[in-house]
């Protein structure tokens, strides 16, 4: 055994996300091997000219809209379907199969923070579905409310959890994207001026790009997107400089950019979020939202004695999520509801 007298010290670092949520980091070697987008670095400045860029003096925005939704399986239940071959000759048998099914609550909701008001919610929904393939299934009725059929086709080549799962979250998308629209519409009465908005949704933006002066917020990273070189430079960056703006396309394509929040140092990456915005908007308006991003989302990073999860979890994030979750009910008494309802 090596003696601890003549061992070299070890420096580290430990992630201040709680392990329950992953890593902001979740691929600790990030190659670029990985990734397979289509990136363009020169949107804002040539490759060679790429260095971290420094806070420019901008007016506030009107308001900042924060955009969250959560989600939560109750419990996976099994809708019995009569063979094919039976079903097709009328004949009754009681021999079922049985197709597996998601029951699950989600729901999303809107912080707004401006001068007149400070943060207070703006919108909320919450929706309780039933996510199967099973073209018999049916909306299923509970003392705690009714869980809607959500038909999805099958595919064989595709996990069937990961297939159900996909489209929970596609209905949790188009729920975040009616509370943004009816977010806008409440603003209204708030003295906010016309157009003076800025929307931050807590995810990629995809689905969303349709939406106006909107953020997609990426908390965590996978894959390195840039070629080695500019994406050695992320780290380099200090608290609220940005990298240039890029434009990147994998299924589909946006504008992007890097950003490190305040936070204690620690990790390369600590602190880095990478912000969207749509890929169909002028390349000075792109740019014009990434210089508003360093004047406004540093101010709403979490401390990590107040979340484990900080600096990317913005506070009016973290506290909308923990209303959204108490919207969506008790799971104990979620879960009896439905064992209830499957008994009669």
């Amino acid at each position: 055994m090596t003696s601890t007298a003549h061992a070299a010290r070890m420096r580290f670092h430990v992630d201040s996300w709680d392990p329950t949520y992953g890593s902001s980091v979740e691929n600790a070697e990030i190659t670029i091997g990985d990734s397979t987008a289509k990136v363009t670095p020169d949107i804002e400045l040539a490759p060679a000219d790429w260095k971290p860029i420094s806070p420019s003096h901008l007016p506030d925005p009107g308001a900042v809209i924060f955009v969250d939704g959560v989600r939560r399986v109750e419990a996976r239940i099994w809708i019995e379907q009569p063979p094919a071959a039976k079903q097709a000759t009328g004949a009754i048998n009681d021999a079922r199969h049985a197709s597996m099914a998601l029951c699950a609550s989600y729901a999303a909701g809107t912080v707004c923070c401006c001068p007149d008001r400070g943060a207070h919610l703006l919108t909320i929904e919450s929706r309780r579905g039933l996510f199967t393939t099973a073209t018999n299934a049916a909306d299923v009725p509970t003392t705690a409310g009714t869980y809607q059929a959500n038909i999805t086709p099958d595919d064989q080549e595709e996990n069937l959890p990961a297939l159900l799962s996909a489209a929970l979250q596609r209905r949790l998308a188009d729920l975040e994207i009616l509370v943004a629209a009816n977010a806008r519409t409440a603003l209204a009465g708030h003295g906010v001026a016309e157009n003076s908005d800025l929307l931050v949704v807590d995810g990629p933006l995809r689905g969303r790009t349709h939406l106006p002066r909107a953020l997609g917020f990426i908390k965590s990273h996978r894959t390195a997107y840039l070629p080695p070189d500019l994406h050695a430079m992320i780290a380099t960056l200090a608290t609220s400089e940005r990298s240039p703006v890029f434009l990147m396309g994998t299924s589909w394509d946006r504008h992007a950019w890097y950003l490190r929040l305040p936070c204690t140092p620690g990790a390369p990456w600590a602190g880095v979020v990478r912000l969207e915005c749509a890929a169909d908007i002028p390349t000075a308006e792109a740019i014009a939202l990434a210089n508003l991003s360093q004047l406004v989302l540093p101010r709403y990073a979490s401390c990590e004695y107040k979340d484990t999860r900080a600096p990317q979890n913005l506070v009016p994030v973290a506290g909308l999520e923990r209303e959204l979750r108490r919207r969506l009910g008790n799971a104990v008494l979620l879960s009896r509801a439905l064992r209830v309802a499957a008994a009669n």
